[in-house]
């Protein structure tokens, strides 16, 4: 039994997201479990998914995981807010192993912190448009206030690296936070994987009384008590990064930097054909 937990406990974690922005749930899942293995895969090919429709969001998200069930992960994560709004209850029917989303730990984070006072979060347009954050939020405390906003521009403002105190960020933040710095609520959830990289600039905007939640930090939080109470968690060493794009692998090696914290390394190239037909067996959406 001790060499089969031992066998599992060596198994990799999966990631996946449409882009580079899910870099930033696996920097956290590395300052939480170091000794993981992590495969991710960046589906930049298709990105974004936040603008896409519903039955297109669960069909990548599918096939992103059906390319990474090929590593026989023991756990996969969703490091997508729209794929965890829109998608999770076709991964859950087709996936075999563990998945998590960022969703509904950053929503029970959500209400344990703000104690009743206003939530707030921010996202893509499907992510807010799909209630999913309303709904986790309504489920665990009904009788708190909740304001969101899309915020689809940050995506791009992120991955074209502007500095946060540029004038033209400032002035995108300012209009995509205007109804929430009227109701200044105790937590505003980041519900994009790109916008903690905007979290300074967003903390000024909302003020000190303001706590920004990071769904990847959450997310991570959840994959640790998973893994743990179920024996797979690796103990001792250094887990190792495998990252897989489906655009331009140089591009997104160059950029990575910038979310995960250090160098991704060699990033290999899947084509979307091929994801395509990763997911062949998961056709019903």
């Amino acid at each position: 039994m001790s060499s089969q937990c031992e066998q599992d406990a060596r198994r990799p974690i999966g990631v996946f997201d449409s882009g580079l922005g899910g870099l930033t749930v696996v920097r956290q899942i590395q300052a939480t479990m170091p000794a993981e293995d992590i495969v991710y895969l960046g589906d930049s090919a298709r990105v974004p998914y936040g603008i896409k429709s519903p039955r297109t969001i669960r069909q990548f998200a599918l096939q992103d995981a059906a390319f990474l069930a090929r590593f026989d992960p023991k756990v996969i994560v969703v490091a997508c807010n729209t794929a965890s709004a829109v998608a999770m209850d076709a991964l859950r029917r087709h996936v075999a192993v563990e998945t998590v989303d960022v969703v509904a730990p950053a929503a029970a984070e959500a209400v344990r912190v703000a104690k009743g006072r206003p939530i707030g979060v921010i996202g893509t347009e499907a992510t807010i448009a799909s209630g999913a954050y309303g709904r986790a939020i309504a489920t665990l405390a009904p009788a708190v206030e909740m304001i969101a906003a899309a915020a689809p521009l940050l995506v791009p403002i992120v991955e074209e690296g502007w500095a946060q105190d540029d004038p033209i960020v400032l002035h995108v933040l300012t209009r995509y936070l205007h109804d929430l710095q009227r109701v200044r609520p105790g937590v505003l959830i980041l519900g994009c994987t790109h916008y903690p990289l905007l979290a300074e600039a967003i903390g000024k905007l909302m003020g000190p009384n303001t706590r920004l939640l990071d769904t990847g930090r959450a997310a991570a939080e959840q994959v640790r008590r998973h893994l743990t109470s179920g024996g797979g968690a690796r103990r001792g060493g250094q887990g190792t990064l495998r990252c897989f794009s489906t655009d331009n692998p140089d591009r997104f090696a160059a950029l990575a930097e910038r979310f995960l914290g250090r160098s991704a390394g060699e990033v290999g190239w899947v084509g979307t054909d091929e994801l395509a037909a990763a997911g062949h067996g998961a056709a019903e959406i």
